[in-house]
């Protein structure tokens, strides 16, 4: 299952990523927690002090080894280098699962300990100085949606990505990636603004959205919510004492999270496994190729030189069972 935590800054959007992943890993459901937001603080929320955090490997910079690995034998793809952000995946491509090895995962993932389970990390990597001027966090972010592309999933794995803040997410076709997208709301007017943007896009596209509403401090702030998202509203979160040392690098065991938050959690957790009844795999694949071709038109073509449009394979769909080739 791939799910999405979306929200503006400072809504909390990060710390629910990393408690929901702390959750799932407490449940023995195995997962990878991608950070894609502009400021990399996942790593963080999930423990890892700041060496740590800084030592890992950006999956920006790894961008031709995911090309190359993922192309495999597709004779649409002759080379990696015509190979964009969208490019779909087709009959010779290699596609990635959750567990396993490859040089992906080798290259760009780093095992987290959290308590008596661990998950595995990816980020895209930080947006630093020599980037400005020269390069927009979206290419950053296209090394993520690259492998959510070719990436096939069960019910019981979870890929849960921390997305950038904002509207930013939908500068491309990621967001119609997920099988679940939580937005966190604080209950506020800018809290919500950015619900209602989300909301168009998301009934655009068949998006499924429930919104996580955080800060909630009693009656008026829940009263407001529900006024201004109606039935998106799925749950609601506190303060707590438990993220708080968190946030001072002294966390309690997650087993000592308090029992409204993990109640919240699991609420989470049973809407997402609730959406796995609605996964469509052809809109999903159809979705992919139209953003591509989207993307091609406007600027891919003239970046590669190529025609992007016949890196389609029009009779590939792909799907849960799909074979993951490893061609030599």
């Amino acid at each position: 299952m791939k799910i999405a935590f979306v929200g503006k800054g400072g809504s909390g959007k990060t710390t629910l990523s990393s408690l929901f992943i702390r959750h799932l890993a407490a449940a023995r459901v195995p997962v990878i927690a991608v950070d894609a937001d502009i400021n990399q603080h996942l790593g963080a929320a999930l423990g890892l002090d700041e060496t740590e955090a800084a030592a890992l490997p950006a999956m920006g910079a790894h961008l031709p080894l995911i090309k190359d690995y993922l192309r495999g034998s597709n004779p649409r793809i002759p080379s990696s280098e015509s190979m964009i952000k969208t490019t779909p995946p087709g009959e010779g491509s290699r596609l990635l699962r959750v567990g396993g090895s490859n040089p992906v995962y080798d290259a760009c993932a780093r095992p987290v300990e959290l308590d008596d389970s661990a998950v595995r990390l990816m980020a895209t990597g930080p947006f630093t100085e020599s980037d400005l001027g020269v390069a927009c966090y979206h290419s950053k972010v296209g090394a993520v949606e690259l492998c959510l592309n070719h990436l096939v999933d069960g019910r019981e794995e979870y890929v849960v990505v921390d997305m950038t803040a904002g509207s930013d997410s939908f500068a491309s076709g990621m967001f119609t990636r997920f099988d679940m997208t939580f937005l966190v709301a604080e209950p506020t007017r800018k809290g919500v603004a950015v619900y209602r943007q989300y909301s168009e896009y998301a009934r655009d596209f068949g998006v499924p959205l429930k919104v996580v509403g955080n800060k909630v401090q009693g009656p008026e702030d829940l009263a407001f919510l529900r006024d201004e998202v109606g039935d998106d509203l799925l749950v609601t979160v506190g303060h707590s004492d438990w993220v708080r040392a968190m946030e001072k690098g002294r966390p309690a065991r997650f087993a000592r999270l308090e029992e409204a938050n993990r109640a919240a959690l699991r609420t989470l957790h049973d809407t997402a496994d609730a959406a796995y009844g609605d996964r469509d795999w052809e809109r999903y694949t159809r979705q992919m190729v139209h953003f591509h071709l989207k993307n091609a038109e406007s600027w891919g073509n003239a970046k590669t030189g190529v025609d992007l449009a016949a890196q389609v394979d029009p009779s590939f769909v792909l799907f849960e069972g799909a074979a993951t080739p490893q061609p030599a």
